[in-house]
């Protein structure tokens, strides 16, 4: 699964600078119930075969279910069998057979069906239990999490037609165990069924569901129903179905189908979103010795969904994100995200991982495949970068080495377990043990891996047993520092020369209660004109290193091929870091360098910066465009024509973006004719930059020129025009505001919240106030945005209500009354809010949850 937390804008932090917004920058909490040992769910009845015909009340959202479950005793002869079924009205319990049903007794309760067989089965047996049933999803009282928001495993999405804005859809979600909020089943992981699914919906409706369309059959009162198939086995969670007016884009991979459901408005575009698909199937396929095992790959984008994305087998469910028009692919687009949830479809549903407490057999193993395919796409930097990230968003989640165990057998919630611990830091640990290992006895273990439990289930223990088996090496002490401990390495490094010597001094610093690690590392000493490689092994808390060298290095390059999964803090200096940008370039050394040129502000490293304007990487070009310093004359000179160029004709918008706006900044009129140009650019990115732009050089022409612009252009550079509005907060404004506040979804309103906060705070009229404190308490409502905005928005509105309270004992008459009711307004916002906190706070200890919000995402996965 893709996990998708909110696209936090920068712009959303800055109207927060008092109350720090992101958790995901914060240690996570640690939990008070840890002391469960959660066990593998102990298989008494194995499933075989499940069969459901299903209908829908779009009125009650009510699916009326009749089921056909075939099982078998897994060892022990029984005569009983447990199923999940949450919040339904079951109507008949029969056990099939030749002469009719036979009705079974049963007991209801706890969500749970406990029915007594007709007499005690063998191992050798299969029978088949019958279940009309109705599910009521939204009637079920049930909690999601940061990753997935929701858990009702059924969602009816604007059933009545009443908002024009959104299609009528129905699509499940299957993941942890929620497929029993809509049919019957043992919910867990280890368990395997084949399927058959009939579906009856209006003819107007196209279904999709998991393997392969056997019929479509019309019906007499204008309904039709669909039969879908899989013939090979996989876990409840994965089943899947999705109902709307979607429309079909086709694709082949070796005579299979792979097919694109989509909007109408974003079919034209399905090539666009989606087109690499085959080309990735292909390239993991060869990769792995596994030809992609299932008979289809379809995808389909929902409205409304609860996460990222979901990797039902054969069906992948994305969330609105991953459609996009043209215009909008030129500015980003989901390719991470539809290359994670593919190779899920090996690691996760070809093999699924055993319990929610090996999910790093599933997630981490997605997450690394987004890294390969960025690597196999854009080439080795892409990889690298992408890599980077994955460290970044693990090590901002984190504080002095402290982190939860990868392989984690003790938790509060299963729903814990999706965090940066089982996406990003086990996609680099994976990627750090291929390194180790060497590319060939990597992909050739994930291959035995794959092929030994085809169609089961997978455990850690049974990755390493397929390493050892392929190496002939004991990687027991990899996996026990790795998956089995928890935390990471904060290196302390202290480079020198002293006697034709070059020394590194190396501390472990990370938290006394973190484990010491055993770390090989790479390192290249530039000294002399040449480059040595050299290999060491730290596995103490404090070690020193010496190499003969023929001159006082340039550079020490630790950890070449940027495999620690760590952190590091060296004394290098600015000399060091300008020879590293240029000399060794992978992309972590660059974007370091960088960082350092803009943190330190030394002159000296304006120079790189310059080099860094023609970087590969566009986001190292806007970095170096965010920190080149153009007051400085000689500087300035050398940087205005690249900037122009870039502006101009660089292929990436974000890096066009960042020119313009520097231009801009200058001052200089001779760039308006720039700023108005981009106003015509068909990227919405460049678009907003000119709207910046303007706004620096022609401040009174910026509003007309947002006039100007069509509705389909002001709606995607809305956060622009919102910063714009905070300047000159007239009343009219508002109804922009509450147009996002009233229709947006998640990412829409965070991009605009924090500006539409600091519009209420400079406007002065007390019922814009309430209104816009009403709507913006809506809106958190309808997105369900209260873990990452309650907290914030409560510190914003009390010291708004200072501020205006301080403002009023300044003056006199309706000016001090206007501000008066501002102020108790705020007051009683940032009130509510926090009741809600509190009450949120209660409920989730209540139900054994961490209280701290999400975790760092705005790339995607479940």
């Amino acid at each position: 699964m893709n996990k998708k937390i909110i696209a936090c804008g920068i712009m959303l932090v800055s109207a927060f600078t008092a109350n720090p917004l992101f958790a995901q920058e914060q240690p996570a909490e640690k939990s008070s119930n840890l002391n469960i040992y959660r066990v593998t769910a102990t298989k008494v009845n194995d499933l075989v075969h499940t069969k459901l015909d299903v209908s829908f009340d779009y009125a009650k959202r009510y699916l009326y279910g009749k089921e056909w479950v075939t099982l078998k005793p897994h060892f022990y002869a029984t005569d009983s069998l447990t199923l999940d079924a949450q919040g339904m009205d079951i109507k008949t319990i029969a056990l099939v057979g030749a002469k009719g049903n036979t009705p079974l007794k049963y007991v209801y309760k706890d969500n749970k069906l406990y029915i007594t067989l007709n007499k005690k089965y063998t191992n050798a047996e299969k029978y088949t239990v019958y279940i009309a049933y109705t599910a009521k999803p939204d009637e079920l009282k049930v909690k999601g999490s940061a990753a997935i928001t929701d858990a009702k495993g059924l969602y009816f999405i604007n059933p009545d037609g009443t908002d024009k804005n959104k299609p009528t859809q129905i699509w499940t979600q299957g993941e942890t165990e929620s497929s029993s909020a809509w049919f019957p089943t043992i919910d867990k992981p280890d368990q395997k069924t084949t399927e058959e699914i009939s579906i009856t919906v209006k003819s107007k409706y196209t279904t999709l569901s998991n393997g392969k369309l056997l019929s479509q059959k019309a019906n007499a009162d204008g309904t039709r129903t669909d039969t879908w198939k899989m013939d090979l086995p996989h876990s409840p969670y994965l089943f899947m179905m999705a109902v709307g007016e979607f429309k079909i884009t086709k694709d082949i991979y070796k005579g299979k189908e792979v097919s694109y459901y989509l909007e109408p408005k974003y079919a034209p575009y399905a090539k666009q979103i989606f087109g690499k698909t085959p080309d990735m199937i292909r390239f993991y396929s060869n990769l792995l010795g596994v030809d992609y095992p299932w008979n289809k790959y379809a995808q389909v984008v929902a409205r409304d969904y609860v996460s990222g994305a979901m990797e039902n087998t054969t069906a992948t469910l994305h969330g609105e994100q991953v459609q996009k028009t043209d215009r909008e692919l030129l500015d980003e687009n989901e390719e991470g995200t539809i290359a994670h949830e593919l190779f899920h479809q090996w690691f996760g549903d070809y093999v699924t991982a055993e319990s929610w407490s090996n999910l790093t057999m599933n997630e981490s193993f997605a997450t690394f495949g987004e890294v390969i395919w960025h690597g196999h796409d854009a080439g080795q930097d892409a990889e690298d970068k992408s890599r980077y990230e994955k460290l970044q968003s693990y090590l901002g989640s984190t504080k002095k080495g402290e982190s939860p165990v990868l392989a984690r057998f003790y938790y509060n919630d299963k729903e814990d377990m999706f965090d940066n611990i089982s996406y990003a830091k086990g996609s680099i640990i994976l990627y750090a043990l291929k390194n180790q290992m060497g590319d060939a006895a990597f992909y050739k273990s994930l291959n035995l891996y794959l092929t030994t439990n085809a169609f089961k289930n997978g455990e850690t223990h049974q990755l390493r047993l397929a390493m050892e088996d392929v190496t002939g090496k004991d990687w027991s002490p990899y996996f026990n520092q790795w998956y089995y401990n928890g935390g990471h390495p904060v290196l302390s490094i202290d480079y020198g020369y002293e006697n034709g010597k070059a020394t590194i001094k190396v501390k472990q610093t990370q938290d006394s209660s973190v484990q010491t690690f055993t770390l090989p590392i790479k390192i290249d000493i530039y000294a002399g004109g040449k480059k040595i490689r050299k290999e060491i092994l730290i596995n103490s808390r404090e070690q020193n290193f010496s190499f003969d060298v023929s001159a006082k290095p340039d550079l020490i390059d630790f950890d070449v091929d940027k495999i620690l999964v760590g952190e590091t803090n060296d004394n290098k200096t600015a000399e060091n870091y300008y020879f590293q940008y240029k000399n060794a370039p992978s992309y972590a050394n660059r974007i370091e360098a960088l960082q350092f040129i803009m943190q330190s502000k030394a002159n000296s490293g304006q120079l790189v910066l310059l080099e860094g304007l023609k970087d590969k990487s566009a986001d190292l070009r806007a970095l170096s465009i965010d920190g080149i310093n153009l007051e400085d004359a000689q500087i300035k000179a050398a940087a205005l024509p690249v900037l122009l160029q870039i502006a101009k004709t660089d292929k990436n918008t974000e890096a066009r973006s960042a020119a313009i706006v520097k231009l801009a900044a200058t001052g200089d009129q001779a760039y308006k004719t720039l700023v108005l140009e981009s106003l015509k650019d068909r990227s919405y990115k460049v678009i907003a930059a000119g709207v910046d732009g303007l706004a620096k050089l022609a401040p009174q022409e910026t509003i007309s020129a947002i006039a100007s612009l069509d509705e389909d252009t002001r709606a995607h550079i809305a956060p622009s025009i919102a910063s714009l509005y905070i300047n000159e907060p007239k009343d009219d404004y508002q109804a922009f505001y509450d147009n996002i506040m009233l229709t947006g979804d998640r990412n829409k309103v965070f991009g605009v919240v924090g500006q539409y906060f600091q519009y209420l705070r400079a406007n002065t009229n007390p019922a814009v106030t309430e209104q816009g404190i009403t709507n913006i308490s809506n809106a958190i409502e309808r997105l369900k945005l209260q873990p990452y905005l309650n907290k914030q928005l409560a510190g914003a509105y009390t010291a708004a209500a200072q501020a205006k309270t301080q403002q009023a004992a300044a003056v006199s008459g309706e000016a001090k009354t206007k501000l008066g009711k501002q102020a108790e307004l705020f007051k009683k916002g940032a009130a509510d809010l926090g009741k809600r906190i509190i009450a949120k706070s209660h409920l989730k200890k209540r139900a054994g949850m961490e209280t701290s919000p999400a975790l760092s995402l705005c790339n995607n996965e479940v």
